[in-house]
Parts: C-alpha cells; sequence; structure tokens
C-alpha cells in the first residue's frame, strides 16, 4: 500500500473573502513583471557534469531524483525546507529550491536528457497567489517561473502537474532515490505492484521499481567521494565564515558568562552568523561546557558557562549552496588552560597533527584513525590509565583507550555533514584517498564526571579538536588551520575577546 502523507491537524481558520467581486479586484492592476532571463549560476557546468558520471553508470534506467517536501513541525507550521542533498548535488539548486521538485534522467542512446519537475508559480487569474498559505506568494513569496530555473541551472524544466507522464511508464528500468519523497516512493511501489499484478510474465521477467533499493542513493554518495574545484571552493567558504562564528562567540564570552544558560548565547550568537553569512547552521550547534563536554553529541545546550570551565564548541555554517564546515574547538573559558586542562589539550593536539601528517593520495582512509588513536593509546597508557601498555591496548581485541575516545577520528564533508555515507565500506573507510576529497580530523578525550579509572582532577573534562581537510595531489591542506587551534592561539584569542 503506498505510503499516504498525514494531513494537516488543522481547523480551516480562512477569513479570505470569497466573492466574485473580491476575487476580480484582487486579480487586477498589478505591474508587469521582468522577464529577463538569469546568467546560469556557477555551479551549473558542475551540476551537469555530474549528471553525465551518473548516467554513465545507469545505461537505459529511468532515474528519478526527489528534492522531497517540506515536513510539518507542528499543525500547520513546517520545519524550514531543505533540498535531498543527492537532488541539489546533481541541479545546483541549493537554499532556493522549490519543495516538491524532481529531477528525471531519461534513458535516450548515448545517455539521458534531464529535466526538472517543479511547481512554477500562478498567474494572477489563479486564486493561489493569495489563497493558499503552502504555496502563495502573498504567504510564502513569489516562485520562479520554468523558464527562469531553466535559465539559471541550465536544465530542461517542465511543470511538476507533467510529472504525472513520468509515473505512467515507471517500470523495472526505473531507479527512484526512495528515501527523498516517502509519499513520491508510496505512488511509485503502488503504480509498480498494479502493472506487476496485471502482467505476471513481465514480472518474473525483470525486477520491480524497489528492487536495488540502495543503489541509486550509494551511487550518489559515491558520486561525491571526489569534490570538484567548484565544492572545494564552497567548502573554503564555509570554513571562513564559520570561523567568524566561533570569533564572535568568543566576542560574547562577557555576556555568556553571565547568563544562566550561557550555552544557549553560543549557540544563538553562532547562528546569527550563520543567517547572516550563509543558509543556517550545518547541524545543531553543540555548545558543551564542564561536564557536559563529555556527552559527544550535547545539543541541549541549556546550560551555564562557568569561569575555569573549558568549552566545546562543535558548530559549522551552511551557506546557500548547501555545503557545510564542520569544525571543533575547546577553549578556556577564563583565558588560560589549568595544567590538567593544557595536558589533556596538548595530547588531543598531538593525535590530530599526527593523523594529519600522514594524509597523502594512496593511504587507506582508516589509517587517518589508526594514527590518532596510537597517539590516544600512548598518551593515556603513559597517564596510567590503562591496565596494559599502549601497543597491547592498540590491539584489535583490547582497545582500553577506546573508554576516553569511543568515536571515529575522521568522516567525509560536503554537501552533507557526514557526506558520502551511503557509499560502500571498501570506497570509504576502506578506500584509498584521492586529491579532492574532503573530510573532518577530530581526536577527542573524554573523562566523565564519574569515571574512577581517572584521577579526581581529570574528570569532567572533555577536549576535541575538529578540522576540515582536503587532499591534494602530493599531501593535504587543512582548511581550517586559520581558526586558533595550538595552546598559545587560543588563549591569545580568549584574551583578545
Amino acid at each position: 500500500m503506498a505510503e499516504q502523507k498525514a494531513p494537516r491537524a488543522t481547523t480551516n481558520r480562512s477569513t479570505t473573502p470569497g466573492s466574485d467581486t473580491f476575487k476580480d479586484y484582487i486579480s487586477s492592476n498589478w505591474a508587469e513583471r521582468p522577464s529577463d532571463l538569469p546568467e546560469p549560476r556557477e555551479q551549473a557546468p558542475f551540476a551537469a557534469a555530474r549528471r553525465e558520471a551518473l548516467s554513465a553508470k545507469h545505461p537505459g534506467k529511468r532515474l528519478v531524483v526527489p528534492a522531497g517536501r517540506a515536513k510539518v513541525r507542528s499543525n500547520d507550521c513546517d520545519y524550514p525546507f531543505r533540498a535531498h542533498s543527492g537532488f541539489s548535488h546533481l541541479t545546483g539548486w541549493g537554499s532556493d529550491t522549490v519543495p516538491g521538485s524532481v529531477l528525471v534522467l531519461e534513458p535516450v542512446d548515448g545517455g539521458h536528457d534531464a529535466t526538472l519537475y517543479f511547481r512554477a508559480s500562478a498567474g494572477r487569474d489563479s486564486d493561489e497567489f493569495y489563497a493558499n498559505p503552502e504555496i502563495g506568494e502573498f504567504w510564502i513569496g513569489p516562485r520562479p517561473s520554468l523558464s527562469q530555473v531553466g535559465a539559471d541551472l541550465g536544465l530542461a524544466t517542465r511543470d511538476l502537474a507533467e510529472f504525472d507522464a513520468v509515473l505512467s511508464v515507471v517500470d523495472g528500468d526505473t531507479l527512484l532515490l526512495r528515501e527523498a519523497d516517502p509519499e513520491l516512493t508510496g505512488r511509485v511501489d503502488e503504480i509498480d505492484a498494479a502493472r506487476r499484478s496485471d502482467s505476471p510474465a513481465a514480472a518474473e521477467a525483470e525486477p520491480s521499481a524497489a528492487d536495488d533499493i540502495r543503489d541509486l542513493a550509494r551511487d550518489l554518495s559515491e558520486l561525491r567521494l571526489v569534490k570538484d574545484a567548484y565544492e572545494i571552493a564552497q567548502m573554503r567558504e564555509a570554513v571562513e565564515v564559520t570561523g567568524r562564528g566561533f570569533t564572535d562567540v568568543v566576542s560574547d564570552f562577557d555576556e555568556i558568562l553571565a547568563h544562566p544558560r550561557g550555552e544557549r548565547l553560543v549557540e544563538g550568537t553562532f547562528n546569527r552568523r550563520a543567517r547572516a553569512d550563509g543558509n543556517t547552521v550545518g547541524y545543531d550547534t553543540i555548545a558543551a561546557s564542564g561536564d557536559h563536554a563529555c556527552v559527544l553529541h550535547w545539543t541541549r545546550n541549556d546550560g551555564a558557562v562557568r569561569d575555569g570551565d573549558l568549552i566545546l564548541i562543535d558548530a559549522g555554517i551552511e551557506l546557500d549552496s548547501l555545503y557545510t564546515a564542520d569544525i571543533t574547538r575547546t577553549l578556556p573559558v577564563s583565558g588560560r588552560f589549568t595544567d590538567v586542562q593544557r595536558l589533556v589539550y596538548e595530547a588531543v593536539l598531538e593525535a590530530a597533527d599526527a593523523a594529519f601528517a600522514i594524509v597523502r593520495p594512496g593511504i587507506r582512509f582508516r589509517e587517518i584513525h589508526a594514527e590518532a588513536m596510537r597517539v590516544i593509546a600512548e598518551r593515556t597508557a603513559e597517564w596510567g590509565f590503562l591496565p596494559v601498555s599502549a601497543a597491547e591496548s592498540l590491539e584489535p581485541d583490547h582497545q582500553y583507550h577506546r573508554r576516553y575516545m569511543v568515536h571515529g577520528t575522521s568522516h567525509h564533508l560536503g554537501i552533507d555533514v557526514h557526506d558520502c555515507a551511503a557509499a560502500r565500506r571498501d570506497l570509504y573507510l576502506e578506500g584509498v584517498l584521492e586529491p579532492g576529497m574532503v573530510f573532518t580530523i577530530e581526536p577527542g578525550l573524554y573523562f566523565q564526571p564519574d569515571d574512577l579509572s581517572v584521577p579526581e582532577e581529570f574528570r569532567g573534562i572533555g577536549v576535541r579538536i575538529e578540522d576540515d581537510i582536503v587532499v591534494t595531489a602530493d599531501g593535504a591542506e587543512n582548511l581550517s588551520v586559520g581558526i586558533p587551534r595550538t595552546v598559545a592561539e587560543v588563549e591569545a584569542w580568549v584574551a583578545r575577546g
């Protein structure tokens, strides 16, 4: 059975007049709108190359990649819409994507024809523009025309109403990005099931539209493992504006310390920069002060920031292109690390630097984590926290040091904060590094406040240092090295305020 879209739990509270007199009046006396077509946006040729690469993987297959739909937050209020990353990567449409849009790559001799279906703006002869709060321009602003989007993205465009013609030919040669739009997936499955029941012989001879469910998601993820020049430039910009957000937070420390929920002020200050210089935050900001820094995904951010604390801030700004940075810095709120805080911080920094030092084309992605873990094991053994030597702890069946760092050291980064997540293991974790790959290096040490395996003075200290890395032809570049990260740099940064 097709998955049905949950109805909005609302009562019709519309007070829009319904008389013919009103309709005639509101539909008249409007100025002509400019019809000039934009130049193709910067990413249009890059998106076209990505579509060609995907086309080459699936000759003869119809590829359907939805943007997704707005999701209900509460009653008649939606979450801010963000298109599926695979859709944006293939179209170049970012924060301005029209919800419900669908990209279709129709097979032809020698490749595919790409067409973008979306709901274009309605004319003034329709009541949509004033009476429909979901899509009317009086409510959400004007939508672009088919020709404007076509010129902007360098794509053929059609009204979404014509997409039913695509659904009418769904068959075993149709691959759908199923996760992007559950409602559309339900419709496709229903149509395909009906087709197969009408023709049992055909059903046995070919796969269903639901077969090989992960193929398209996997291929779209793997297509992003190596970034093109446009993507790398976007990552540089995302890191740059994220650095500004961190500096904003440091500048607000006096106010942050004075508030009983100072972590919320950290979040708010960073979000202000994200909305001013980008689209939004790339993920929920972690503003973890004191003991909260030992909680890996602390996003409640409702605690105080106290003098003497370390505050771990994990945050990134997403640009209008949807590319995001992912940076973590751990700062001494008072401006100076204590001796124990410094000891832990410098161990984490050593692990990060050691991992970065081995990055070059030809090594395997998992080697980065292994190198960081070598340092973590050596330092925690040196401090007497492990029941065995560092070498013994590093053996696969021991791993005592992982008590203090249970997460991985790196993940791919780009249009998703955890990019390429559906890629196969042999291309991701076991993959060989190539120039253009972008990922994080983020070791940490976390000593829980009730951890009796460490001395009392270490308990409640959490440190993570995270940078964004791009692989170059002969090594790597730390894109975020300009955001203070050494002890001296961090202390001077906080002192400047």
